[in-house]
């Protein structure tokens, strides 16, 4: 008897070639995003990056090579969301929801809303609900083993009468992302779309989000990120794969020895019900018309 044979590693090496094929990026400026972006192009697509500092964005898109263009989409605003879904034309192959903030200090989003909940989920979801008409192939959310820590607050979304606490802000936002995967992708089979929703996670990946940490946890906290993190190259793996191969809709890829494989998540991130209340509860904050529920 054989023994079995390894699968081999996947990297973005293995991507497919993507010419005719359009991907937008969202945060893609630094970290993840760019290097998503980076790959993306070099397997011929034509990445959009959406970010929030225009003059950065075309700095990094400079470096690149390939059909590129970079689009200024503030996910901390919703006018900001709301004209960049105006101004898009044409088809939308795949949309990545990327960009994203970690524990912060408490603050508000230019329409109220807690700046994690708001920029990680709620920006996301606007932005999703205003291209779908345009997207025909999938939509990718980035989403964090964070999410484990998570508890959905319905009735104080915004921590308004609670207090702040930015990990668990952090956690909320980060399950909410895979809430919203899971119910996009019941409501896009009612619809009989053929548009899937995906979500990825990089791992513990070197990615610039800890660089504001400070005090008694940021500290270490950035000490342990360059002593053990992964590069950006390989946490945007998960990602690149989840945006490219064929998974089946409400897929979860985080990394794994042999690169990007299919994970499990919370029982809390497997709560229908919650999923459904929301997904609504978005819809009413964000004043975004969506796919019905039934």
């Amino acid at each position: 008897m054989t023994a079995a044979t390894p699968r081999p590693a996947w990297s973005a090496h293995d991507l497919h070639r993507m010419e005719g094929t359009t991907v937008v990026v969202t945060g893609a400026s630094s970290g993840l995003g760019e290097r998503n972006a980076a790959e993306l192009t070099r397997a011929g697509a034509r990445v959009v990056l959406a970010v929030r500092d225009i003059a950065k964005g075309e700095r990094v898109a400079e470096a690149m090579t390939g059909d590129l263009e970079v689009r200024w989409l503030d996910l901390a605003d919703l006018a900001s969301v709301r004209a960049f879904a105006a101004d898009w034309s044409g088809p939308l192959d795949v949309l990545i929801n990327n960009a994203g903030i970690m524990a912060v200090p408490e603050g508000e989003t230019a329409d109220g809303f807690e700046m994690q909940i708001g920029t990680n989920h709620l920006g996301h979801f606007a932005l999703t609900a205003l291209l779908l008409p345009h997207i025909t192939d999938r939509v990718v959310t980035v989403s964090s083993q964070a999410h484990r820590m998570g508890r959905i607050h319905l009735t104080d979304l915004n921590a308004e009468r609670r207090r702040y606490h930015r990990w668990g802000a952090y956690g909320q936002s980060k399950l909410a992302n895979l809430l919203f995967t899971s119910e996009l992708q019941r409501r896009l089979e009612l619809a009989g779309s053929p548009v899937r929703a995906v979500a990825a996670h990089p791992g513990f990946a070197a990615t610039g989000l800890t660089s504001h940490f400070d005090g008694f946890l940021g500290r270490p906290l950035n000490t342990l990120t360059s002593l053990v993190a992964t590069s950006a190259a390989d946490g945007a793996l998960p990602t690149l794969y989840a945006a490219t191969q064929d998974l089946p809709g409400d897929s979860f890829v985080g990394p794994g020895r042999n690169g990007p494989q299919l994970e499990s998540r919370s029982r809390a991130a497997r709560d229908d019900e919650m999923a459904r209340q929301l997904f609504d509860l978005s819809a009413r904050l964000t004043g975004v018309e969506v796919l019905s529920a039934a």
